[in-house]
């Protein structure tokens, strides 16, 4: 078994990167003619049940994805590397880091609007409106137009519902749901040296400054918070050239 991954760039500098809930790596392209492809090699891995791996069965938990990312750059003869995760791809980033045989493998990492390893902790009407969107677009929709600040065109929100369909299966994506929403490793994550930067859109209004300030902040010590202008949860999508450039210079400081 191979997992799906897309491969930018043919720089020396390798980085692995992992998507969220709502849809493959994908949602990345847009930032694809910003990244500088001559320094970094940028691996987009699919999970299990999405884009490229949409035909393998799991059992789509942090662990999984850790495992399967690990493997894939193994596979790739990868030894040392940077880490991204975005959404629920910051939770199976700092899985990544306590998994991987040697930590000095990593490094460092970037967290896009990123889960903390507590995972989502959600209230009983919050959980019913996640859980929802397995089977109603209703759903999916409220909840694009919700993270990123009930500010984006009805257009790229309708896309992004579709995307979400196209590109995962409804098993994974119900999986990854209870995953990232459900699993609690942040006794583990605690103290990580990592170099890690978390950023986010300054229109999410489900990933606050406060929520990271007192996760990522209070639990890494070498992490820091950037805020990435004019976008809320997606900001590839929504700012796609700030946020790779605001990634790409800290990685540069940790080649």
């Amino acid at each position: 078994m191979t997992i799906g991954c897309t491969t930018i760039g043919s720089g020396n500098e390798k980085v692995l990167v992992l998507h969220g809930w709502f849809g493959d790596y994908a949602v990345w392209e847009p930032t694809f003619n910003s990244l500088d492809k001559d320094t970094f090699t940028y691996v987009f891995m699919d999970y299990r049940g999405y884009g490229k791996s949409r035909d393998l069965q799991g059992d789509y938990s942090m662990g999984e994805i850790a495992g399967d990312a690990i493997s894939l750059a193994n596979e790739l003869g990868i030894n040392n590397f940077h880490v991204v995760g975005h959404s629920m791809g910051g939770m199976a980033m700092q899985r990544v880091i306590l998994d991987i045989d040697d930590q000095n493998r990593i490094k460092s990492a970037v967290g896009i609007d990123p889960v903390p390893a507590c995972g989502g902790q959600l209230d009983e009407q919050t959980w019913a409106l996640f859980e929802g969107a397995i089977k109603n677009d209703e759903n999916r929709y409220n909840i694009l137009d919700f993270t990123t600040g009930n500010r984006n065109t009805s257009q790229w929100l309708n896309y992004m519902v579709e995307r979400s369909h196209a590109s995962t299966t409804e098993k994974a994506f119900a999986g990854y749901l209870n995953a990232w929403a459900k699993e609690n490793f942040a006794e583990e994550a605690k103290g990580l040296e990592t170099p890690t930067l978390v950023c986010i859109g300054e229109h999410d209004l489900a990933f606050s400054k406060e929520a990271m300030e007192s996760t990522y902040l209070a639990w890494l010590p070498n992490s820091r918070l950037e805020i990435i202008a004019n976008a809320g949860h997606y900001p590839m999508q929504e700012a796609p050239v700030n946020l790779a450039t605001v990634m790409e210079d800290f990685l540069r400081q940790h080649i």
